[in-house]
């Protein structure tokens, strides 16, 4: 997928009376969180915000983390409830995002390429590849990030979503025919420009 527009920096864990435990945690998945809620939907303007509500709600439902699964499966599931929660009540978000991602490109494009020259062509490469995830359903869209971005095997992924492995490689298949489907139509476009 080639890598994400910007690094995460939320800084120091949301509060200053956190266990060191929460610290921890927080040091050690910051990354994967702000990952996780970007592939999951959110627009990069509101990344930092949905992955402090992450953290939050990690930190205060802490004490009732009762082990059974990883920590970093335990932190995927509350940046599903956010970043689903995040594009229910943004429906308003996605009309104005278009104009407004066509509006920092074109206002950052100089600025990026006098920084650095190749950060530009990862940046399109990353909005690409949101674009592409964000024409898949759903559920087909968790399935295919769980296993092809973040490398969780069929049983894993069908342990955190409540679903059957069967129903995992369904979605997963049906979920890797769509992308397939939108990069031949993005190529096919870009083509007839060229041409054009």
């Amino acid at each position: 997928m080639g890598p994400m527009p910007s690094k995460p920096r939320l800084g120091k864990a949301p509060r200053t009376d956190a266990t060191p435990e929460f610290r921890a945690i927080f040091e050690e998945h910051l990354e994967f969180v702000w990952r996780s809620v970007r592939r999951l939907g959110v627009r990069e303007a509101d990344v930092l915000d949905q992955a402090q509500k992450v953290f939050l709600t990690a930190y205060l439902k802490l004490a009732e983390f009762e082990g059974r699964a990883q920590i970093r499966t335990w932190l995927f599931a509350i940046c599903q409830r956010v970043a689903s929660d995040y594009r229910r009540t943004a429906l308003f978000r996605r009309e104005i995002s278009m104009d407004t991602a066509a509006l920092d490109r074109q206002a950052g494009s100089q600025e990026a390429q006098e920084e650095a020259p190749h950060s530009g062509e990862a940046t399109e490469r990353a909005q690409v590849a949101e674009a592409l995830l964000n024409k898949l359903s759903e559920p087909q869209r968790l399935v295919f990030v769980l296993f092809e971005l973040e490398e969780m095997s069929g049983q894993n992924i069908a342990k955190l979503l409540g679903l059957s492995v069967g129903t995992v490689r369904s979605r997963l298949r049906l979920a890797r025919r769509a992308f397939s489907r939108e990069v031949k139509r993005l190529q096919q476009s870009r083509d007839q420009q060229h041409a054009g």
